[in-house]
């Protein structure tokens, strides 16, 4: 059983900054890309970073030179830097494991979502 774990969510005010956290747990042989996604109320869930396992980046243009994906490999989890949060990142956020390899078996797992608000 592989379980996704985030942490790190909150209220922040505009500008400010938020640290997400994601940590895959289980017998987990290897994982592939790691990635963060985001829904806001009302929209559809969006890519919002996402890392490879041989360290190649992709980025939603409204979040790019703002946040900033990185892993560790060794713990099999994943994070998210989030700075000069703006009104319009507030969401919840969720954590995407790709080509999660346990024994026997290969697929994606997803986290349980965590709450960003950014509000005045």
């Amino acid at each position: 059983q592989v379980q996704l774990v985030e942490s790190g969510g909150g209220l922040v005010q505009p500008g400010g900054s938020l640290r997400l956290s994601c940590a895959a747990s289980g017998s987990i042989f290897s994982i592939g890309a790691m990635a963060w996604f985001r829904q806001a109320r009302g929209k559809q869930r969006e890519l919002v970073a996402a890392l490879t396992s041989g360290g190649s980046t992709n980025y939603a243009d409204s979040v790019k030179g703002r946040f900033t994906i990185s892993r560790d490999n060794a713990k099999n989890t994943v994070y998210l830097q989030m700075n000069s949060l703006k009104l319009e990142d507030t969401a919840v956020y969720y954590c995407n494991a790709g080509n999660v390899q346990t024994v026997g078996v290969r697929r994606d797992y997803w986290g349980q979502g965590t709450q960003v608000t950014v509000a005045s």
